[in-house]
């Protein structure tokens, strides 16, 4: 009796199994602002780095472009298409900055190389992935927060969630360990583990209420010279991107420096980096 009392355990939890979302096992590269007067030998560089790691999907913080008149945008647009024919094998998500969306027609030329709306979410595996839309507002948008909540609730289920948008509007907000504002809100309320932005071409992590807020610096746009000095690397200004390797509902992140010639290849774990810096002087190759 016993073992046929096995058998059926045994049964149930196969067919139980049979048809759920397997467990994810992935890895995603994050790609930094290129714009504000980019150097496009250093953004190539990331790239050539991204493919080494080969990620299962690239996704940005936005400003892929210079941007601001409309009658350059579509050349803008061809340019960098033309230069990332070499990585296609990589899907390529695209976040909205107010480099890449200024008016309606930019708005217009966005979403059909992103070949998805400016605001949009998707899956990997059992992992969902949100992204907003702060192109033209420094603060998210009562309707991005609406999307953001509504597409939160219909997918409780999934685990890890993380959230991308331009703006750090949260920065101040962490920092002084506000809990008021509806960002944090919504992310606490349905489980959101990441929240990623770009724009200050600097690298940033704070952590609240088990979320973790990332600011990716610099994978092109312009900070001079300085990354030679070991205190602008301390303070986050120096030319990187993002290996992320998911298992699980964990999610484990490396921030990568460029190499040699505009950077020094140094790498750390994220959650090695605190409000000021490296909470470790170790570093790994």
């Amino acid at each position: 009796m016993r073992r046929i009392l096995g058998c059926w355990s045994a049964l149930l939890v196969a067919l139980a199994c049979w048809g759920a979302e397997p467990a994810s096992d992935f890895r995603f590269s994050i790609v930094g602002d290129r714009t504000g007067k980019a150097r496009q030998e250093i953004y190539a560089q990331v790239w050539e780095e991204v493919d080494r790691f080969r990620p299962d999907f690239v996704i940005n913080v936005g400003d892929t472009i210079e941007g601001v008149a409309d009658e350059t945008a579509e050349a803008q647009w061809r340019e960098i298409r033309g230069f990332l024919q070499k990585y296609s094998r990589f899907p390529f998500f695209l976040v909205p900055g107010n480099h890449d969306i200024w008016s309606s027609y930019s708005q217009g030329l966005f979403e059909k190389q992103n070949g998805r709306p400016a605001t949009y979410s998707f899956n990997h595996q059992n992992a969902h992935f949100v992204v907003l839309n702060s192109s033209q507002s420094v603060e998210l948008a009562p309707d991005q927060l609406k999307f953001l909540e509504e597409d939160l609730e219909k997918n409780r289920g999934r685990d890890p969630k993380f959230v991308f948008f331009h703006h750090p509007s949260w920065l101040v907000l962490v920092k002084v360990q506000s809990r008021a504002f509806p960002l944090h809100r919504i992310a606490e309320q349905y489980g959101v583990d990441y929240v990623f932005s770009g724009h200050g071409h600097q690298f940033v992590r704070l952590v609240q209420d088990g979320i973790t807020y990332m600011e990716v610096g610099s994978s092109g746009a312009n900070i001079g010279d300085v990354w030679t000095q070991d205190d602008t690397f301390s303070k986050g200004r120096f030319y990187h991107h993002v290996q992320v390797q998911v298992k699980g509902a964990q999610a484990q992140l490396t921030v990568k420096e460029v190499d040699a010639p505009f950077g020094k290849g140094r790498s750390f774990a994220a959650d090695d980096w605190g409000e000021n810096g490296l909470a470790t002087p170790a570093l790994r190759k």
